[in-house]
């Protein structure tokens, strides 16, 4: 009997973001499961999300983010789930476990791969060491997937069932004053496939347009060490590390951070590492695949030169 999936799908503005679709995908091309993608909103942009059906919550009340609201209404739209699936991101880790506190059910956080037999696998101590997770018992079972680690092989061309629903909910106990929204136009550093982030070795806001210069060359989202942020050189929404956002890019560049165990908390599964840095000594080294040992300054110009020149070939 195929195992029926339920993946909370995310939005930047109208549009799914990037890596609940690669998870929908993933998971759909898993043998013997049946994904249902669940979305929310006041008017939903409904599209083919890869999956072979979509439940699309509409309702005036779930026109901005609220944790409670939302899990009430994804609660009364379940229909004998045995996984519920999101991305560990801001939203999935604050709605994954009041949906779990709901179902009085198993909850999986930060994972970083999920086998055949649906055992996870996650970040433990800081990242030092990882765990075997499966669940017993028959109940329904919650997991928050690190963004970028569980990838489609091929594009998924299926065309999704969508089922429109409206909930009832009840009295509202939160209201939402102001959301204040990022003016930047680079790719958040939890879903992109290339970071570069500088660390306190920046010494000022302005020398981020060295790394910034770069990242548009690539495509790229530019991050920050907590040393960097606490100096005030990015915002809080750019820090990588275990008290920021937790990374899995294909291409993770680090330039002038040391590598204290709360940033490499938050980026060690990165597919390749590339660092930068004037101490040999320096513990990144020891996670990197590739490794500089020079002044950041004048390396990172000669990179975004070498890439420029690659991108226009």
């Amino acid at each position: 009997m195929a195992k029926n999936i339920y993946v909370l799908v995310e939005y930047q503005g109208d549009r799914v973001k990037k890596t609940s679709l690669d998870l929908i995908q993933a998971l759909s091309e898993m043998p013997g499961t049946t994904v249902t993608a669940i979305a929310l909103g006041t008017q939903v942009a409904v599209q083919d999300f890869g999956s072979a059906q979509a439940i699309v919550i509409e309702h005036e009340a779930l026109a901005e983010y609220r944790g409670d609201t939302y899990a009430e209404a994804i609660f009364g739209a379940l229909d004998k789930p045995e996984w519920i699936f999101a991305c560990h991101t801001p939203f999935g880790r604050d709605i994954m476990p009041r949906l779990a506190a709901l179902l009085d059910a198993g909850f999986a956080s930060d994972c970083t791969s999920l086998d055949a037999d649906f055992t996870l696998r996650r970040a433990m101590y800081a990242g030092k060491a990882t765990a075997r997770v499966s669940f017993t018992g028959s109940s329904v079972k919650l997991a928050s997937m690190r963004p970028n680690t569980l990838m489609p092989k091929t594009p998924v061309s299926q065309t999704t069932t969508i089922k429109k629903v409206a909930p009832t909910l009840g009295t509202q106990r939160v209201t939402v004053r102001e959301i204040v929204k990022s003016q930047s136009t680079r790719p958040d550093v939890s879903e992109a496939a290339i970071v570069i982030s500088g660390g306190r070795s920046m010494k000022s806001v302005e020398n981020f347009t060295l790394l910034e210069t770069c990242a548009d060359t690539l495509g790229a989202a530019v991050g920050a060490s907590r040393a960097a942020v606490d100096a005030g050189f990015r915002p809080h929404r750019d820090q990588v590390g275990q008290t920021g956002k937790v990374v899995s890019p294909s291409l993770y560049i680090a330039c002038g951070i040391s590598g204290a165990i709360q940033h490499l908390a938050g980026m060690r599964t990165s597919k390749i590492i590339v660092a930068i840095n004037t101490d040999p000594e320096a513990p990144i080294f020891q996670i990197a695949d590739y490794g500089v040992v020079g002044d950041l300054f004048q390396i990172v110009p000669l990179l975004t030169e070498e890439f420029k020149k690659i991108k226009n070939q």
